[in-house]
């Protein structure tokens, strides 16, 4: 390897590694194929990148000698290009995998919460209604996991991503309490006080820059 693809490959992204993960399972892939899998399986726990991302970082692969790839001849009426992990990519990935440096924290974006954090612009039923519908799109995401599970169940080369798998059914069930829990401190909320409709939700919140500041300050966090 020389001293430029050695440098590449130190500021490999993750994403890289993701898709050279993909290659290291038996069998030669198209870069739709890999899209697939990713969507039935990494999106689950990491997430899953645009087939522009995965034709880009097949390149990079190539470039670094990672990664090979064939094209399909004449006896297929479209011609594809399938990708395979070299020796040289299996090692480089080993090496990545095993490293023993901080993955770093989880990244945590929920849409939902920070509509929730700014519930004093909408009206309580619309939180509601916003939280049944994230319980909804999650249950039918774990019946998507429980699916991709079931299809990895029994392949011994996927034993490792089942386990993973496992963890998100785990992470979905999870999140599915934590929105109830929502829905039940948002009525609470709503019973502690009497809920503003209709033109009162923005009287209520004009008011809320001065009747609701705290006493020793503008932030409702300590400092």
């Amino acid at each position: 390897m020389t001293s430029s693809q050695k440098a590449k490959k130190q500021e490999l992204p993750p994403t890289a590694w993701a898709v050279l993960g993909l290659l290291s399972f038996p069998g030669e892939r198209t870069g739709y194929e890999l899209k697939k899998w990713a969507d039935s399986s990494l999106r689950f726990f990491y997430w899953s990148p645009a087939i522009s991302q995965i034709y880009a970082e097949l390149r990079r692969l190539e470039e670094l000698g990672y990664a090979a790839s064939v094209r399909s001849g004449p006896e297929e009426a479209r011609a594809k290009r399938r990708y395979s992990i070299t020796g040289a990519g299996r090692e480089a990935l080993a090496g990545w995998a095993a490293d023993t440096a901080e993955a770093g924290p989880p990244v945590l974006k929920h849409g939902l919460l920070l509509r929730v954090w700014l519930g004093h612009l909408a009206q309580p039923e619309r939180l509601r209604a916003m939280v049944a519908g994230h319980m909804e799109r999650t249950r039918a995401e774990l019946a998507a996991v429980r699916e991709a599970r079931e299809q990895a169940g029994g392949v011994p080369e996927w034993a490792f991503p089942a386990l993973a798998l496992r963890w998100s059914e785990r992470q979905h069930l999870a999140e599915l309490e934590l929105a109830q829990a929502l829905l039940d401190d948002l009525a609470d909320l709503g019973a502690d006080r009497k809920e503003p409709t209709g033109t009162a939700v923005t009287e209520a919140v004009a008011g809320a820059g001065s009747a609701g500041r705290q006493a020793d300050g503008d932030a409702p966090t300590p400092g």
